[in-house]
């Protein structure tokens, strides 16, 4: 394993390395992604060995401009295009019919393909320079935290990837919203760093939209497997993580050294009057600020995580912009 930084040489190397059937993990805006020729089945194979991940498990193939999209999946349905035009490049992953040169192995024998562009400059270089479209799921053992940072891929995977991009921390912090367009009206498959009030702001009402809260993230676990990160469980921390609603710090009852993960100003407030019962409180934003707590959650469990806590305690997260992310990532990870 090497780590590299992004200068233009060092970028177009590890776009080399993909296009010769390595991986390489580099930074998305959302999460750091483990990348592989999405048109090579045995690159491919080496992403579910590195990650332990079940074959199940379809991936997300990433282009580097909206012009390779054709490439990969069929992309003249109703909806699609105004979404690319608009959204795109952003953390917006659209299920399409594949192409048939997408190997199975990549959609898990699925006739879709999960589909997106993504915003960080440094991501769409590499993918340009290995002249291919790119499989990239988290860069991540499967079913633990994703990884934010360069460090948290070096931790998870150490020597089973070739080369470590180091981009920096990732602007968004949780993975792209998935929605699938082979339904009418589209679907979301799973909340992400994508906001449905954006979508629909383009193409009207969509399904699958779900009120705040752990308990209604619960309601949505019967979705199709054409996506990534739909299992009961996952994006999970080793310590065991407990949920709260927003501003009930009350409700919270570690056994334990517990470490509290805070979103709102309540809560902040409850915990600084001295309503506290934990040895740590980490703030993912002191105002609320939902992009801010996106941006920083899968730090702050990583982090947490390393502190020899025998509990995590999160507050979910109000049912808007990127409230629903948050919430379905806390929910999956508190799944034991």
């Amino acid at each position: 394993m090497e780590i590299l930084g992004t200068s233009d040489a060092e970028l177009r190397r590890a776009g080399e390395c993909i296009a010769r059937g390595g991986l390489v993990a580099f930074p998305t805006e959302t999460v750091y992604g483990l990348g592989a020729d999405a048109f090579d089945p045995r690159a491919v194979a080496r992403i579910f060995e590195a990650k332990a991940r079940p074959s199940f498990d379809p991936l997300i193939v990433h282009v580097s401009s909206a012009g390779d999209a054709d490439r990969v999946a069929y992309t003249s349905g109703p909806g699609a295009g105004a979404l690319m035009a608009s959204l795109w490049p952003g953390p917006l992953t659209l299920v399409l019919p594949k192409r048939a040169a997408v190997p199975d192995i990549v959609t898990s024998g699925l006739g879709t393909v999960a589909l997106r562009l993504p915003a960080h400059s440094v991501a769409r270089a590499i993918i340009a320079y290995s002249g291919t479209a790119v499989a990239a799921p988290s860069a991540n053992p499967f079913g633990y935290l994703s990884p934010t940072l360069a460090e948290h891929v070096a931790r998870g995977l150490g020597g089973k990837v070739d080369l470590i991009v180091d981009g920096g921390p990732c602007a968004v912090g949780v993975e792209s919203t998935v929605l699938d367009m082979t339904v009418d009206p589209p679907r979301v498959l799973r909340p992400g760093g994508m906001p449905i009030e954006a979508i629909e702001a383009v193409i009207g009402p969509i399904a699958g939209r779900e009120p705040s809260g752990a308990a209604s993230a619960a309601r949505d676990l019967a979705m199709p497997a054409a996506s990534p990160g739909l299992l009961e469980s996952h994006y999970a921390p080793r310590t065991p993580l407990f949920l709260f609603e927003a501003g009930a710090i009350a409700d919270a009852r570690p056994t334990g050294r517990a470490a509290a993960l805070i979103l709102s100003p309540a809560s902040k407030a409850a915990l600084e009057a001295g309503a506290g019962r934990f040895a740590l409180a980490r703030y993912l934003s002191a105002t609320g600020d939902l992009v801010e707590a996106a941006a920083g959650l899968f730090a702050a469990l990583h982090e947490l995580d390393a502190g020899g806590f025998d509990e995590i305690w999160a507050e979910t997260a109000p049912g808007r912009g990127l409230g629903p992310a948050i919430n379905d990532r806390l929910f999956r990870a508190s799944r034991r």
